[in-house]
């Protein structure tokens, strides 16, 4: 299961730390292979539910930086 998806009593208590994003970097980068490895085979319709986890993640991670203040993002300059 996701490290996105919080059963709705836990949501708000969880804290987001660098270990929990890097954690789900990863499991977007699996998600990734997965997917493109279903499509090379000509399976794509058995990636759908890999997408909608990526999807889901990918929105988590956006709700997150949209809620990070600027000062407390890392700049890779």
């Amino acid at each position: 299961m996701s490290v996105a998806f919080v059963p709705e009593r836990l949501r708000g208590k969880t804290e987001v730390n660098q270990e929990t994003l890097q954690r789900l970097l990863e499991e977007n980068d699996q998600l990734i292979r997965c997917i493109v490895e279903y499509q090379s085979k000509g399976r794509a319709t058995d990636c759908v539910q890999y997408q909608h986890i990526l999807h889901r993640n990918l929105i988590y991670l956006a709700t997150i930086a949209d809620a990070t203040p600027l000062s407390m993002q890392k700049t890779t300059e």
